[in-house]
């Protein structure tokens, strides 16, 4: 046992000798280049290296016959194991390679599309490949291997009651795939889900992450986005139209507040010149209903500048146009002319308590005009 593990020390030192020796050789030009590849890789490189050289020479070394069965057993499990850590590591860089190479184009929406997408990449590589290796390292057992050849045996039944079991599972795998290679959400994404706004922040195999404005962060299944539907802010482009409603009285002066809104998006940087409108949009007995839209960069920006146009259209009116403010006429409820809470207002005639002051005064005028 001791001669295995120096075997194996000698090895690994050896073999880390040659990397270094590589790594030496090699343009230092940073990340992504080969350099990166073989430093990222050395950890997983030695351990399997070390490992499946040992196993090669370990019928050479004098063991005894009881021990070598266990050894010889141990080499192959660790053979396999670090040869998945190898695997799965290649795999990551070289996803991350052709990541790299796609966000040099400079677009952001391509960017943030092909983040998600290596992401779920990788994601699903490394599964492939531990799932490989376990099922590697459990078939190195007979009786495992027993047990393979009855399920085998009975597939019909194994088939029907795994395919139960992995349904839900495999849907959301499928999902995954759907939402991320389907272009609906994309890492970066700004979303409307069951009410709430936030941020794709992290897209997996089985759920997705949004983080709110307020700093939470919501974590639904992948499956429910392609089975309900949901708001996204910035699928193609980011930037976003918002709009600012104010309640104003009859008389207050559109045109002027149009070029006071105007004047104020003209000189405002977040506005991105795209579009604006101050239009009267609908009418109320007491108000009119006016709303001032304006184009942002994104969804964040859109709503602080709805924010600024509501604060500097109010202060505006509040100093040149205070009347032009939305105003409520206070006068005698119906039937509570004794009320202290209500003030009234002057009465020019009186009137049953019990009549609706309404109707009644119109039907009067009507026959006092006519007499």
């Amino acid at each position: 046992m001791v001669a295995v593990a120096a075997l194996m020390v000698a090895v690994a030192w050896g073999a880390d000798l040659l990397v270094k020796m590589t790594i030496r050789r090699l343009p230092l030009s940073g990340e992504g280049t080969a350099f990166s590849l073989v430093r990222q890789c050395r950890a997983p490189l030695l351990a399997a290296s070390a490992s499946a050289l040992t196993l090669a020479v370990e019928p050479s070394v004098g063991l005894t016959s009881a021990a070598r069965g266990g050894v010889h057993h141990l080499l192959v499990l660790t053979t396999i194991a670090s040869g998945a850590w190898l695997a799965g590591r290649l795999a990551a860089l070289v996803v991350e390679a052709g990541l790299r190479v796609t966000v040099r184009r400079r677009d952001p929406v391509r960017a943030r599309r092909a983040r998600t997408q290596a992401g779920l990449l990788r994601r699903i590589c490394q599964a492939a490949i531990a799932l490989v290796a376990l099922g590697a390292m459990l078939m190195t057992y007979p009786e495992v291997r027993a047990l393979g050849t009855s399920l085998l045996a009975s597939a019909g039944l194994a088939g029907v009651v795994a395919g139960v079991a992995a349904q839900s599972t495999l849907a959301n795998l499928l999902a995954g795939l759907q939402l991320t290679y389907g272009d609906m959400a994309q890492i970066g994404d700004v979303v409307v889900v069951a009410g709430e706004w936030g941020t794709v922040e992290e897209i997996t195999l089985t759920y997705v992450v949004i983080a709110t404005w307020d700093q939470r962060r919501i974590v639904m299944p992948v499956s429910y986005f392609t089975s309900r539907p949901f708001e996204n802010w910035s699928r193609r482009d980011p930037g976003i139209t918002g709009t600012a409603l104010l309640h104003l009285d009859h008389s207050a002066p559109v045109e002027e507040l149009r070029d006071e809104f105007e004047k104020f998006l003209a000189g405002h940087k977040l506005w991105d010149g795209r579009g604006k409108a101050f239009q009267v949009v609908d009418t109320t007995p007491t108000t009119i209903v006016v709303r001032a839209l304006m184009t942002a960069r994104d969804g964040g920006e859109a709503f602080e500048l709805r924010c600024q146009v509501r604060e500097r259209m109010i202060a505006y009116l509040r100093e040149y146009h205070p009347r032009a403010l939305p105003r409520i006429p206070i006068g005698r409820a119906p039937g509570g002319a004794g009320s202290a809470d209500v003030p009234r207002a002057p009465e020019q005639r009186t009137e049953p308590d019990d009549t609706p002051p309404g109707p009644r005064r119109r039907r009067r005028g009507g026959a006092d005009s006519s007499g």
